[in-house]
């Protein structure tokens, strides 16, 4: 194993020496990404897949999503032991300003600190303040003056920062996130009349959601379906038929594919949808709904899907359930009382059948699981109030249908294939050979824990296996998510590296998910043998579509980050106990940072809380004149001592001090 991987790393060293000596003179073109601490990458123009790094020093006041030239660094060979280095090099030239608007808390003398953590962390105020104050978050257009001086001018004030609309609406104006829908176009979206299409009457069937008890929009609902043949199952995939009432290029369409996806910021949703029209097209227990179905066969015995078909129906639901009666249901078959026996006779189908249909699927494809738990913070934002903490991890009741949606959406891009109708696919690529070198290194040198090579889904899921009981597992998954690449849409169906796929749209969620909605228009346009759109058309919808998801994402890992630290003040302002449970997850020059798996967020230990003198080793810090050692893995009390917002971090000591 080892010979392998020292060749594999000599072959990488050598096509990367060749290609930098190759393009040592050329002219290199690209949108730099900037990190919080300075440095960044540029992605080249030319599509060239090595993208550039480029020093913190070398950065020359280019900032985050500039187009920018570049100059490569000469190439430096790697010491002894050390990993070889990709290519480097310095900004020479901004050709294109990506944006000059930003968001910032103003500060006394002067100064603005912005949110955005990517940019300077403090930028010198000039002209007027606009009836802003200090402690206001404001609007501000950002200025180079040069020799690194940066100036803003404020452009508007938009609220106090610490109060929690406020908080949320400087996120929306950085991310620029739309704001809501007004009542006039909630009115108007509720007046559309759907267009009509032959569909069939599936009344009949015995139809039910489950969904998020505070769920408001249901956009899918599933039924068991009886089946002439004893050794399957069929089960039923109904998706609100939202094309009905969004036709392409109409009002609403277009203000759809402009949002791209709802947004859920901590205490504010912001759906894609007029959320009249949202629940006008809910699949609402109780009332008749149209549907765009997906009917799925399942061999009983094996759990393998043999069919599948789809139409247009007309479906009415019985019952709407949510995931915590239903995981009750399945862990200790308790139901309420109003519940009947076709409702527990259809449940335990489902659940029995999406077992299967998942064992399969983990024996066939090999598909990737990170049981990460999410940490919410939740809000109330009419109170201005931070209500806590909330650990979610998925259960078997949002696994059952999630398996359903999973099938769902395998059949209709098969379909898109097979059909020729041109379509937008769910795409995940293979990890990038340096990313898992280096996740193997972090892993052999600091947590002593051989991976493998984890570009192979199999070595992937055998390495995760036995992460199991070890106390460290959220933190090292959490590095292996980082070393997994960003799932994306294209027009050319592709592989999902963590599912294991190589034909996967995206059908099921068309209420709040822009890609659904263009897929359930052409698949009703060809139902209708009306005109489709062709595949450069959709190669815009899906790079525009990946785009928003990803700031759409940073506006909740903003808004999130940002209001944990507000909790944890207010902890701090209260007296409350703020000892945590840690675990080490890198070993830094200038101290630790920990996972504090209880709070969902990194926090920072600086060096000079530890006590003692450290030196620091290819593990991490032995004490020099003592026994004890700070290693990547280790478990640690840590104390929570103060907020650092300059930072956007939680500075914490060790326990005890």
């Amino acid at each position: 194993m080892k010979k392998e991987r020292k060749k594999r790393l000599r072959h990488i060293a050598e096509r990367r020496r060749e290609r930098q000596e190759r393009r040592a003179a050329e002219e290199i073109v690209g949108t730099l990404t900037v990190a919080s601490a300075g440095y960044g990458f540029v992605k080249r123009n030319d599509g060239d897949d090595d993208d550039i790094f480029i020093p913190a020093p070398m950065v020359n006041n280019a900032i985050d999503g500039d187009v920018v030239k570049v100059e490569l660094l000469p190439p430096r060979s790697p010491l002894p032991g050390e990993p070889e280095r990709g290519p480097a090099g310095r900004v020479i030239e901004i050709v294109e300003r990506k944006r000059d608007i930003f968001v910032g808390e103003l500060l006394e003398n002067n100064r603005i600190r912005p949110l955005n953590t990517r940019l300077p962390d403090e930028i010198v105020l000039h002209g007027s303040r606009r009836g802003a104050e200090k402690g206001d978050w404001v609007k501000f257009r950002l200025d180079d003056a040069g020799n690194g001086v940066w100036r803003g001018e404020v452009e508007a004030p938009l609220g106090r920062a610490g109060v929690l609309a406020a908080d949320l609406d400087a996120v929306m104006a950085e991310f620029h996130i739309p704001a809501r829908y007004t009542a006039e176009e909630d009115l108007a979206a509720q007046q559309i009349v759907p267009r009509e299409i032959s569909r069939v009457d599936r009344r009949d069937l015995f139809v039910v959601t489950i969904d998020p008890a505070d769920a408001k929009d249901f956009d899918d609902a599933l039924s068991v379906v009886p089946n002439d043949d004893p050794a399957l199952v069929t089960i039923g995939v109904h998706i609100s038929d939202v094309a009905a009432y969004i036709a392409p290029k109409s009002e609403f369409d277009q203000a759809a594919a402009k949002r791209g996806f709802s947004c859920y910021l901590p205490g504010r949703t912001l759906p894609m949808l007029p959320p009249a029209l949202t629940k006008k097209i809910s699949l609402q227990a109780g009332q008749d709904s149209f549907a765009h179905t997906v009917f799925l066969d399942v061999d009983r015995a094996t759990g393998e899907i043999v069919a599948s078909r789809r139409e247009h129906s007309l479906i009415r639901v019985a019952w709407r359930l949510d995931y915590p009666t239903v995981q009750k249901f399945a862990d200790e078959n308790v139901s309420p009382a109003e519940w009947d026996d076709p409702l527990r006779d259809a449940l335990k189908i489902l659940l029995e059948t999406t077992r299967k249909m998942r064992a399969f699927r983990a024996a066939k494809e090999a598909f990737i699981e990170l049981p990460l738990p999410e940490i919410r913070i939740l809000c109330s934002e009419g109170e201005n109030k931070i209500l806590g903490l909330e650990k979610k991890l998925s259960a078997e009741s949002e696994q059952l249908v999630e398996e359903c949606m999973l099938a769902a959406n395998s059949a209709v891009g098969n379909e898109l294939l097979e059909r020729g109708i041109a379509g937008i696919f769910r795409v995940h690529p293979e990890p990038e050979a340096e990313k898992a070198m280096e996740f193997a290194d972090l892993m052999q040198d600091g947590f002593q824990l051989p991976c493998g090579d984890i570009t192979e889904r199999a070595n992937c899921n055998h390495f995760i296996s036995r992460l199991s009981g070890d106390p460290r597992r959220e933190v090292i998954l959490s590095a292996l998510l980082r070393s997994l690449p960003r799932a994306y849409y294209a027009a050319e169906a592709s592989i999902h590296f963590a599912l294991g796929k190589l034909r996967y749209s995206h059908f099921t969620s068309p209420i709040r998910r822009y890609p659904d909605l263009t897929v359930h228009q052409q698949l009703w346009n060809f139902d209708s043998q009306m005109r489709l759109r062709n595949h450069h058309s959709l190669e815009k919808v899906a790079e525009m579509s990946s785009e928003l998801e990803e700031n759409n994402d940073n506006a909740y890992y903003a808004a999130s980050d940002r209001l944990k630290l507000r909790y944890l003040e207010e902890k701090l302002e209260a007296g409350d106990d703020t000892l945590y449970n840690g675990v080490i997850s890198r070993v830094l020059s200038g101290g630790l940072q920990v996972d504090i798996a209880e709070l969902g967020i990194y926090g920072f230990v600086p060096l000079g809380q530890l006590g003692g003198k450290f030196d620091r080793g290819k593990n991490g810090l032995r004490e020099a004149h003592g026994v004890r050692t700070f290693c990547c893995g280790d478990a640690i009390k840590v104390r929570l001592a103060q907020i650092d917002f300059d930072r956007n971090s939680a500075v914490f000591v060790p326990a005890g001090k």
